[in-house]
């Protein structure tokens, strides 16, 4: 069990470095294709033995071997974050019974659509974009995956999808785009379909609190301000594993279920 564990986390790290360079370069038009990794400051193509996945970070003390100048914490972070996400998922989708999320496929797909997820929160929070290409190849993994194991769940899944992005899309339209952007109602649609009807208003009230609770605290700090715009999509990425994990208990405590 323990070199099982070994083994998931240095495949998450691995996948973390890989989510942290498509993150940097998918804003700025950079195909993750184009080279080696390079230090941001002095532009010096970096070493293989200097790119090993958290490891090279801590060796060199966060700092290029080149330049000497240090280099950003979101790498070793997000490398790490991953990790353990790896870790995690495999633990719920191995030791929680009753559920569908049994088996290797099961388990990749997931990873997969962590990365996805992960991927989208990044951006967003960095620069309040939420890719299309990305929510898109997030419906097509849980759709696909929907089809193929649980079928009779698809359309009411499509149609909690449907409803929370018309929801988020009313407020965008009242609030004539200041209030939510284009691309947390294309988001919704990823999702509504992963949470599922029962839930889907509980996600979204998880994400409208977290975010709330953000926001005050960043007002009170003097981080933001009032009319400060604050990345939505985070808090709904963020709201999906609360909701998977404490929605029925949601749910029990308002009396609902």
């Amino acid at each position: 069990m323990i070199l099982q564990l070994i083994f998931i986390f240095i495949l998450g790290l691995i996948f973390g470095s890989f989510i942290s360079a498509l993150t940097w370069r998918y804003p700025r038009n950079i195909s993750v294709n184009k080279g080696r990794s390079m230090c941001p400051k002095c532009k010096h193509q970096i070493y293989w033995y200097d790119n090993i996945p958290l490891l090279s970070y801590l060796f060199l003390g966060g700092k290029c071997r080149n330049c000497k100048k240090h280099i950003s914490f979101r790498y070793p972070l997000i490398e790490a974050f991953t990790a353990l996400g790896f870790i995690a998922i495999v633990y719920f989708a191995t030791n929680v019974q009753d559920t569908v999320l049994h088996g290797i496929y099961s388990i990749v797909v997931f990873l997969i659509l962590f990365l996805i997820l992960e991927a989208i929160f990044i951006i967003d929070l960095e620069h309040q974009i939420i890719p299309d290409s990305f929510v898109f190849w997030g419906v097509l993994v849980v759709s696909l995956y929907t089809i193929y194991y649980i079928p009779n769940t698809f359309f009411s899944s499509i149609f909690s999808g449907f409803l929370a992005a018309c929801l988020l899309l009313f407020i965008h339209l009242f609030t004539k785009g200041k209030g939510m952007g284009l691309g947390d109602v294309k988001f919704a649609v990823l999702g509504g379909l992963i949470i599922g009807p029962k839930l889907v208003m509980i996600w979204l009230f998880l994400a409208f609190l977290t975010g709330a609770v953000i926001g005050i605290i960043l007002i009170l700090g003097k981080k933001a301000g009032l009319k400060s715009q604050i990345a939505f999509g985070p808090f709904l990425v963020f709201s999906i594993p609360l909701t998977i994990i404490y929605g029925d208990r949601v749910l029990t405590i308002l009396k609902l279920k």
